[in-house]
């Protein structure tokens, strides 16, 4: 089996908007089972929206719009990146730093009406939180932070899509001997957001503090008032869920 070290870029921004985020670039590192680089991928992809970076992703990527102006579509690229997948004959463990990346290119191989079942059906591990978990670690840190964390020196350009799968790479090398590869997973959809599951817990820690006893009730009418923020059955079930599942741990 492969390890493969996977990252994307998006096209990010600052402003509300009923258009997608897009995948930008995508960069990959195979290892073999002795963690050597067998190969890499890297590919630029021209978003249906907003082709026009942004000047925050300019500056936070530095990817030149010359680039983006005439990189493939997403289709294209996606099944490049499938078939490099497929050299792999033993199979592949897909790593991310964080969970972001397989979110990403699910969205969009949906945008572009492509057949998600590899996706879906595809294992991998969030290194991210395997690092947290391995060191006791309760906030989150960036490639570079964990880069320092195991005394490795950073290299190539923060933010580029294949630079930061070779130092999650380096990572994951030296990482290896804690993980807990039972934590491997495959992609689920999630309708909440991590600050609507932030919420939540304030909701029952602030509860608690007034010796008020938290229930779902109380905490979708008090914290969840917003017209609209509750509308998707799919999300309240969810959220109601990580209730549960909060008032559990207390």
């Amino acid at each position: 089996m492969d390890y493969i070290i996977l990252d994307i870029e998006f096209n990010g921004r600052k402003f509300a908007s009923e258009h997608p985020m897009e995948v930008i670039e995508i960069g990959a590192v195979r290892l073999d089972e002795s963690f050597n680089v067998k190969d890499e991928f890297s590919s630029l992809i021209k978003p249906i929206y907003f082709a026009t970076l942004n000047s925050f992703i300019k500056k936070k990527t530095g990817i030149p719009q010359e680039e983006i102006d005439v990189a493939p579509r997403f289709p294209k690229v996606i099944a490049a990146f499938r078939k490099w997948l497929d050299e792999s004959k033993d199979g592949v463990l897909l790593l991310t730093w964080g969970g972001e990346d397989m979110k990403r290119i699910i969205q969009d191989v949906r945008m572009h009406k492509l057949d998600d079942a590899y996706w879906l059906e595809a294992t991998y591990f969030d290194l991210l939180k395997g690092v947290l978990r391995a060191r006791g670690l309760t906030n989150d840190v960036s490639v570079e932070g964990a880069m320092a964390l195991y005394g490795l020196e950073p290299s190539g350009s923060a933010h580029r899509a294949l630079d930061d799968a070779k130092m999650t790479a380096e990572i994951f090398r030296a990482a290896f001997g804690e993980l807990d590869f039972s934590h491997a997973q495959h992609y689920k959809d999630t309708f909440s957001n991590a600050r609507e599951r932030k919420t939540v817990k304030i909701a029952i820690k602030a509860m608690t503090a007034q010796k008020v006893v938290p229930t779902w009730e109380l905490v979708a009418e008090h914290y969840f008032s917003a017209e609209g923020a509750l509308d998707d059955p799919r999300k309240v079930a969810e959220l109601k869920a990580y209730f549960a599942e909060q008032l559990g741990k207390k």
